[in-house]
C-alpha cells in the first residue's frame, strides 16, 4: 500500500501587507549597502491604513556616527517601494503619494556589535566575525521540481507571480489589485507529487467586477497558465476568492509587519525553519545569512545525486565564529548505500559555516536583497542570488570517495 498523502503550502502577492513592509525594508537595506557594503542593517517597518513606520537600528561606517538618515531618504524609499507595488489608485487609502511615513532609526547597539565585529575568539589567535545572534537555521531541497524546491510552495508561488505581471501589464483584467494570496495543495504518493487536490486563489479587486468574471479569469488565464496541467484531475477543486468579495485588502483592510512571512519565503512549511526573519537584515545576521547557506549546501547535495531529498540544520552562538552543530538529514532517501553521517562530514570538508566565510562564498555584501522580498528566497533562476548555484557538486563526491 502506497503512502499516500496531501500537503499545502501558501504564498502572498506583493501587495499583501506583510510584503509590504518586507519590500520597504529590503529597499532600505539595498540602499545602505549601495552606500557602504560594511552597513549593519536591522530594519523593520509596520504598515497600517494610510502610515508606514519605519524603524530599526542601522549603522553606516561610511558616513561616520552621523544619523542613517543624513545618507538614505527612507521617505523616498518607502513611497516608491509602495508606488512599484502599485498602490497608486485613486481610491487607495493606503497610497503611494498619501501615505504618512514616519521614521524612527537608530545606530546599532554596540553591545551587538561588539560580538559581530571580528574579533579573536575564545582559545584562538585570529581575530574572526562572530554570529549576530544565537540561533539555529535550516537548508532545505528536493527533487520533485526542476528548481530543486518542494512542488507546493513553487507552485503557489507561480500563481502569485502570474497574478503580479498581468495586473503590471495593465492590458487586461484591470479590475486586478495589488493584494493577493495563493494556495496549492499537492497530493503525494510515496513522496512523489502525483497531482494537485485543490487550489485556492485570493486577489484583490475593484468593487465594479463581479465575482464569475474573477473566478474565470483566475482559472483559465492564471491556474491553468502556469501549474502543469498533468496535476489536475477531475476532482481537482479551485477555489477563487471564497468569501465573495475582496475590495478592501493590503494595509488599509490588515496590519503588515517585517517578517511575518517566513514560511513563504522558505519552504512553504515542507522543510523546517528556524524561526529567524530574512527581510531588512544585512548579512551579519545569520537569520539570513546563514538561512541561505544552509539552502546552498542542500541543494548541493540534491544535485549531487546523494539524496532525493536534504535538510540541513546549524546553529550559532552570538560573538562566536563557528557553529555549534552541523546536522544533515537525507530522510532515507541517501543513494549508494551513504549515510547521513558521511555526508555531514562531507558538508562540513566542503563548507565553511563561519559567518565571515559565508559572506564571502555568497558575495552577500551586495544591494541584491529586493530581488528575494517576493515569491520566495529560495528556487529562483538568477545569478545575483548565488545561494542557488551548484558549483560544489563535484567537491562533495570527492569528499565521500
Amino acid at each position: 500500500m502506497s503512502n499516500r498523502f496531501i500537503f499545502s503550502s501558501e504564498s502572498v502577492g506583493e501587495g499583501h501587507p506583510d510584503k509590504v513592509a518586507d519590500t520597504i525594508s529590503d529597499a532600505v537595506l539595498d540602499a545602505c549597502l549601495a552606500i557602504d557594503k560594511t552597513s549593519r542593517v536591522a530594519c523593520e517597518t509596520y504598515v497600517k491604513s494610510n502610515i508606514a513606520v519605519v524603524g530599526g537600528e542601522i549603522t553606516i561606517p561610511k558616513i561616520g556616527f552621523r544619523n542613517p538618515t543624513d545618507a538614505v531618504d527612507v521617505v523616498s524609499l518607502t513611497r516608491n517601494a509602495i508606488r512599484e507595488i502599485g498602490y497608486v489608485n485613486d481610491d487607495d487609502v493606503f497610497h503611494a503619494d498619501k501615505v504618512f511615513v514616519n521614521v524612527i532609526l537608530t545606530g546599532q547597539s554596540p553591545d551587538i556589535a561588539q560580538g559581530v565585529d571580528a574579533k579573536a575568539a575564545k582559545g584562538k589567535k585570529k581575530a574572526e566575525q562572530g554570529a549576530g545572534d544565537q540561533g539555529l537555521m535550516f537548508g532545505y531541497a528536493a527533487d520533485e521540481t526542476p528548481e530543486l524546491m518542494p512542488a507546493p510552495i513553487m507552485y503557489a508561488h507561480r500563481l502569485g507571480r502570474r497574478l503580479t505581471q498581468i495586473r503590471k501589464a495593465g492590458k487586461v483584467a484591470k479590475w486586478l489589485r495589488p493584494d493577493a494570496k495563493s494556495q496549492v495543495s499537492v497530493v503525494y504518493e510515496d513522496n512523489k507529487p502525483v497531482g494537485i487536490s485543490n487550489v485556492v486563489i485570493s486577489t484583490q479587486h475593484a468593487a465594479d467586477v463581479q465575482h464569475a468574471e474573477i473566478e474565470e479569469f483566475c482559472i483559465e488565464e492564471v491556474i491553468k497558465k502556469v501549474l502543469p496541467k498533468e496535476m489536475f484531475t477531475k476532482d481537482t477543486l479551485f477555489l477563487i476568492n471564497p468569501t465573495g468579495r475582496f475590495v478592501v485588502g493590503g494595509p488599509q483592510g490588515d496590519t503588515g509587519l517585517t517578517g511575518r512571512k517566513i514560511i513563504v519565503d522558505s519552504y512553504g512549511g515542507f522543510g523546517r525553519h528556524g524561526g529567524g526573519a530574512f527581510s531588512g537584515k544585512d548579512p551579519s545576521k545569520v537569520d539570513r545569512s546563514a538561512a541561505y547557506m544552509g539552502r546552498y549546501v542542500a541543494k548541493n547535495i540534491v544535485a549531487a545525486g546523494l539524496a532525493s531529498r536534504a535538510e540541513i540544520q546549524f546553529a550559532y552562538a552570538i560573538g562566536y565564529p563557528d557553529p555549534v552543530s552541523v546536522y544533515v538529514n537525507t530522510f532515507g532517501t541517501a543513494k549508494g548505500g551513504l549515510t547521513d553521517a558521511a555526508i555531514t562530514d562531507a558538508v562540513q570538508a566542503v563548507f565553511s559555516f563561519k559567518p565571515a566565510d559565508i559572506v564571502k562564498q555568497l558575495n552577500l555584501l551586495r544591494p541584491i536583497y529586493s530581488k528575494t522580498t517576493n515569491y520566495g528566497h529560495f528556487g529562483k533562476d538568477d545569478a545575483d542570488l548565488t545561494w542557488e548555484r551548484t558549483d560544489k557538486v563535484k567537491a562533495l563526491v570527492k569528499a565521500l570517495r
